[in-house]
């Protein structure tokens, strides 16, 4: 029973199916370093970042540090404009000599040891390094290395954005992906399996990064591979329809358009706005690893795994390149996809401590490495994620979350019994209260400080309800469920039975997971508390959106039937359920137990 119990090394071999053969992909973004290279205290006179159309703000004024310049292109030219540019040279403009009156101008940077970010891409906060034409130019070639496209193919999958929390502040939901694309040579030689080089790549790794709207806390879940789904509607950019299909392994859901269709998928699942997507391939995966320079993993046992290749002995070791993608693509030797799970969720979190140690990408060159690796194996959301800004900008987001409030693990699942040993089933129970901390932006690890009730002042006396207007919504049809056909209109005719005779139904589509009341105005919120005492709507449900014209009645997934809404959760459901065994990011001692046909 794969995902569940220890594969049956002893007494059966893999099945030669593609998908339940091959290992997953480790391709998805991970931990990378940041240290924030701003620049500034030029020799000279120097142009501003903002001429070249960076914020100014993110650059430290004073700082100096080693001179840095633009790595050579491939074929050995500069990146240049008007003078040449050498490394650890100078950027000349006008056609000085070197004995000329000509005007040499040099960019210093300063590598912040304590800056950091969670996943790789992230260390783009260095990518201008240096000012002038260059400097310049090179940010267009980083921009450019960027493949962009759509965030959601899905039909009928988007779920709207929670709103602001009481100071502004917004949560961040990532999907990060890791593709088995075998279309380039280079990655069939890390991947193997060219006879699949001319097929669709699937994502046999898909997880969900929940950053807290105070940037708090961090929580990550895995969905293994071979999870069994169902796939929504989807349209590719280029307007090909393919057609919903149920029963099917999540990583397939990749092959319908692209990752589009991956993040329909999850929003489908969970019910969760998805904010962005992040996707790498093997060789991304390597070339990462590879500038970074290494990340410490640990094994109880010597393990060797041949359908990985990976080979280790007990103990600890810094994993790079090739090796470290054999860490991430163990399966068998870990005993199943769930464990694999945990052995990535290892390698990310101990990538995280090295990062914030400041030990890792203090040299200007090495930085640069990792600028052209990340930038060059990413395919992100064209609409939030597609340029160096705007990655820029998410990695400032990441730095502020600290190591020991990342959580990670791997969502509950079940054997699937039309195929036990192959395939899995989501624990839906067990799923669904994950789903809901996500919601709901509360931590897996159960340490979110108590909430103070900081909620608007409530102002003056509810409006009589017959004077009030109410729009009542039917967003039952949430995550993977279907809408319930006329709920909507039930509750409507439930509020005028209770006073409310000017609630009527709004027909347009809003697909929400948890129910919500929205209010516009402060002088509102004393109205709105009124309906929801009277529905049995809980305090925390009823949310000011400005611009909102009347009061909004969200039917979520969560009030699928009764005229009365559920009873709150029971204390103590705050945190991940004990099914879901976390992995903590401040958990230094992680070491993986190897199942005993891959000791040696």
């Amino acid at each position: 029973m794969r995902g569940l119990t220890r594969h049956k090394a002893a007494s059966r071999k893999p099945g030669p199916a593609r998908n339940a053969g091959r290992g997953g992909v480790r391709g998805d973004v991970r931990g990378d370093g940041g240290s924030g290279i701003r620049g500034g205290g030029a020799e000279g006179p120097g142009d501003r970042a903002t001429d070249f159309g960076w914020d100014d703000s993110l650059y430290a004024e004073g700082s100096t540090g080693p001179a840095v310049s633009v790595p050579r292109q491939r074929d050995g030219s500069s990146y240049e404009r008007g003078g040449t540019l050498e490394r650890g040279g100078t950027l000349e403009r006008g056609g000085s000599s070197p004995g000329g009156g000509g005007r040499s101008r040099r960019r210093r940077a300063a590598p912040r040891r304590r800056r950091w970010v969670l996943w790789s891409v992230c260390t783009l906060s260095f990518l201008i390094l240096v000012a002038g034409g260059g400097g310049w130019l090179y940010y267009q070639h980083l921009n450019n290395n960027i493949e962009k496209k759509p965030l959601n193919l899905g039909t009928g999958t988007q779920v709207e954005k929670n709103p602001p929390n009481e100071f502004g502040q917004t949560e961040l939901n990532i999907l990060l992906l890791g593709s088995d694309s075998r279309s380039s040579e280079e990655n069939q030689q890390l991947g193997g399996a060219r006879d699949t080089a001319d097929e669709p790549p699937r994502a046999d790794v898909q997880m969900l990064m929940h950053v807290s709207a105070d940037r708090s806390n961090m929580s990550v879940v895995s969905i293994p591979r071979d999870t069994m789904i169902d796939i929504p509607e989807c349209r590719d950019e280029d307007g090909r329809l393919y057609p919903a299909k149920d029963y099917a392994r999540i990583n397939e859901s990749l092959q319908h358009g692209g990752p589009g269709c991956t993040v329909a998928t999850w929003t489908r699942i969970t019910g969760v706005h998805i904010d962005h997507f992040m996707m790498v391939d093997f060789a991304g995966v390597v070339s990462m690893a590879d500038a970074v320079g290494g990340v410490p993993v640990c094994v109880k046992d010597n393990v060797y795994d041949k359908k990985s290749g990976l080979r280790l002995t007990k103990g600890t070791h810094d994993v790079k390149g090739e090796q470290a993608l054999q860490w991430l693509r163990t399966r068998y030797a870990w005993g199943s996809d769930v464990k694999r799970a945990e052995a990535q969720h290892q390698y990310m979190n101990a990538m995280v401590r090295e990062l914030k140690k400041g030990t890792k990408l203090t040299d200007p060159g090495q930085l640069m490495d990792l600028a052209e690796a990340a930038t060059k194996a990413l395919t992100v959301d064209k609409e939030g994620l597609g340029s160096v800004k705007k990655l820029y900008s998410l990695a400032q987001e990441l730095q502020k979350v600290p190591t020991d409030r990342i959580s990670m693990t791997t969502i509950p699942v079940r054997e699937d019994p039309r195929n036990p040993e192959a395939t899995l089933l989501l624990n839906e129970p067990e799923a669904e209260k994950i789903w809901k901390l996500l919601r709901s932006d509360t931590a897996f690890d159960g340490k979110d400080k108590k909430k103070a009730d900081k909620s608007p002042t409530t102002k003056g006396t509810p409006q009589p309800a017959a004077e009030v207007p109410v729009a009542v919504f039917n967003g039952t049809g949430a995550g993977s469920q279907q809408p319930v056909p006329g709920r909507a209109s039930s509750i409507t005719e439930q509020l005028q039975t209770l006073g409310w005779t000017q609630a009527e139904v709004d027909t347009t589509p809003r697909p929400q997971a948890d129910t919500t009341l929205h209010y516009g105005s402060a002088e509102e919120r004393a109205t709105a508390l009124a309906l929801a005492k009277k529905i049995g709507l809980p305090s925390g449900a009823v949310k000011q959106v400005k611009g909102t014209g009347k009061l909004e009645l969200v039917i979520g997934a969560d009030w699928r039937e009764s005229n009365a809404y559920p009873k709150a959760a029971k204390p103590g459901e705050n945190k991940a359920p004990e099914s879901a065994k976390l992995t903590m990011g401040g958990d230094s001692g992680a070491c993986m137990d190897v199942y005993a046909p891959y000791r040696w």
